[in-house]
């Protein structure tokens, strides 16, 4: 535990903006006005103090990173890498909602437990879903209502 934990200090993570722009722009290896440059174009979009200063996070310090390769190395043009990643944030969003909708399946299969379910008139002469076997929970109350089926041919 270092000392500001253990004196319930600030211990930022990665997405909190502390860095000012002259010190992110160190961080990055480059200058400040291509930071400003980047903002203007919305490749790296600083968090802004009341005053309006930006502040950098480690997150926009490694995407800047990632911004100066892809020009300097790959050849990508700012436009080209403003399409990468927009496209890079939606796969990131749409993996996110898949992982979120293969946990609902999950829980609606388990809740299902396919094919062992079986449907039978309640003590109230609703319609519930028990398990082969068993048979509806006792109705608070009473009735004497009959429910019919009948299959269709």
């Amino acid at each position: 535990m270092d000392a500001a934990q253990g004196s319930g200090g600030f211990s930022p993570d990665d997405e909190t903006p502390v860095f000012v722009i002259s010190v992110a722009a160190q961080l990055a290896g480059m200058h400040a006005q291509t930071l400003r440059q980047y903002d203007r174009l919305g490749l790296v979009s600083p968090s802004r103090t009341r005053g309006g200063g930006r502040r950098y996070s480690a997150r926009d310090v490694t995407l800047l990173r990632e911004v100066q390769r892809l020009s300097q190395e790959e050849g990508v043009s700012l436009s080209g890498i403003r399409h990468i990643l927009d496209l890079e944030k939606q796969v990131k969003t749409l993996r996110a909602r898949v992982i979120e909708l293969r946990g609902q399946v999950d829980a609606l299969r388990s809740a299902m437990d396919t094919g062992s379910r079986v449907f039978a008139a309640g003590r109230a002469g609703e319609v519930v879903a028990v398990r082969a076997g068993q048979r509806p929970a006792p109705s608070v109350i009473p009735s004497s209502a009959v429910v019919i089926w009948r299959a269709r041919r």
